[in-house]
C-alpha cells in the first residue's frame, strides 16, 4: 500500500512473513502480516482478522486496517517495540514474585476482555504475549473463536505445554476456561523459569507430558521461593476439571492478584482507553474485511507475465 514503507523483517511463521513498516505521512512504525493469496488464506485467517478488530484492549496488540497487494493479504496491527515475553524471561531465568504479578495482572486483563466479548484465544503463551517497554500486549488470534460467530471449540489445537487436560478429550470444551489453565502455565514459567508439565519441544516425552497435564502433576521447586497466595491461586488454576477450575472473574478478585494491581489493568481504564479508542480510529468494517479476505482466497486474474513481475517485485523486499 503506498502509504507505508517496510523498514525491515520481524519474523515468520508456518504461513506468513511479519515486517516493520512506517506510514509514511505520520512516521508512526507498525507491523505488517504477510499471508499468500491462495489456498493459504482460508476460515482461520478471516476468523483471525475479525476477532482480533472486535478486541480493543490497551493489553491486546492493536488492529488497524486489511489490505491486499498483488501476491498477498496484509494485516496492519499495532508493533510493540521491546519484544516477547519468551525471550524476556529467557534472559532472567526467572522473575521474582512482584515481576511476574505485574505481567500476569496484564494479560488477566487483555484475556479477560477477550472473554467479555465472548471470544477464546486458545493459544496463550509467552511467545504471543509481545512487550511495548513493560507494557503486555496479547498478540496472535490465528487459533481465537468467537461463540457468537462459531461452535464451541473441541479440536485440539495450541501449543502442548500449555494446554489444558480437558482438549486431550477430543469434545467440546469451554475455552474460556482452558484459557484460564495456559494463564497458569504462563505464571508458573515466569516464577520457575521451566514449564511445569514439561517442554513439548522434548518431542519424545510428548505422551508424558500429556499424562502430566491430565494428572495434573507439577511441583514447586525448593530453591523458588513463592508466597502462600501465590501457591493457593495456582493450585486453583491448575484443576484438572474445568468445571471446578478458578475462573477470570474470580482470578482478578484473588488477594494475590489484587496487590499492586496497575491503574491500567483497572475498569476505569479500560472505559477510558474505549472512549479514545473510539474517538480516534475508524475501522474497516466486517463487510469490507470479508470482501477483501474472499478476493484474497484467489490468485488475481492478471496476465501470468504481470503475475511472475509482481511476485518477483514482492519477494525482492522479503
Amino acid at each position: 500500500m503506498e502509504k507505508y514503507e517496510e523498514v525491515k523483517d520481524i519474523g515468520d511463521g508456518n504461513y506468513s512473513v511479519v515486517k516493520l513498516i512506517r506510514h509514511k505521512e505520520t512516521k508512526c512504525l507498525f507491523a505488517v502480516k504477510y499471508i499468500s493469496r491462495g489456498h493459504k488464506v482460508d476460515e482461520r485467517v478471516a476468523r483471525e482478522i475479525i476477532n482480533h478488530r472486535t478486541l480493543r484492549h490497551p493489553n491486546i496488540i492493536q488492529f488497524k486496517e486489511v489490505y491486499l497487494t498483488p501476491t498477498h493479504i496484509a494485516i496492519v496491527m499495532e508493533y510493540a517495540s521491546s519484544g516477547d515475553l519468551f525471550d524476556y524471561v529467557c534472559s532472567k531465568g526467572k522473575l521474582n514474585e512482584d515481576e511476574a504479578r505485574y505481567f500476569f495482572q496484564q494479560i488477566v486483563s487483555g484475556v479477560s476482555h477477550c472473554h467479555e466479548m465472548d471470544i477464546c484465544h486458545r493459544d496463550l503463551k509467552l511467545e504471543n504475549t509481545l512487550l511495548d517497554g513493560n507494557h503486555v500486549k496479547i498478540c496472535d488470534f490465528g487459533y481465537s473463536k468467537s461463540y457468537v460467530l462459531h461452535s464451541m471449540p473441541k479440536s485440539m489445537i495450541g501449543t502442548p505445554s500449555y494446554i489444558a487436560p480437558e482438549i486431550f478429550a477430543r469434545k467440546e470444551y469451554d475455552g474460556k476456561l482452558a484459557d484460564v489453565w495456559s494463564c497458569g502455565v504462563i505464571l508458573y514459567i515466569m516464577l520457575v523459569g521451566e514449564f511445569p508439565f514439561g517442554d513439548q519441544k522434548d518431542l519424545q516425552n510428548l505422551k508424558k507430558i500429556m499424562n502430566k497435564i491430565m494428572l495434573v502433576q507439577y511441583k514447586i521447586p525448593n530453591t523458588v521461593h513463592m508466597s502462600q497466595d501465590c501457591s493457593n491461586l495456582m493450585s486453583r488454576i491448575f484443576v484438572a476439571n474445568p468445571m471446578r477450575r478458578i475462573t477470570m472473574r474470580e482470578i482478578k478478585s484473588h488477594p494475590w492478584f489484587l496487590v499492586n494491581l496497575p491503574k491500567e489493568s483497572t475498569k476505569e481504564a479500560q472505559d477510558v482507553f474505549n472512549i479514545e479508542e473510539n474517538r480516534i480510529s475508524s475501522l474497516q468494517s466486517i463487510e469490507d474485511i470479508m470482501n477483501i479476505v474472499d478476493e484474497a482466497k484467489t490468485l488475481p486474474t492478471t496476465s501470468s507475465s504481470d503475475q511472475l513481475e509482481d511476485l518477483v517485485e514482492t519477494l525482492k523486499k522479503m
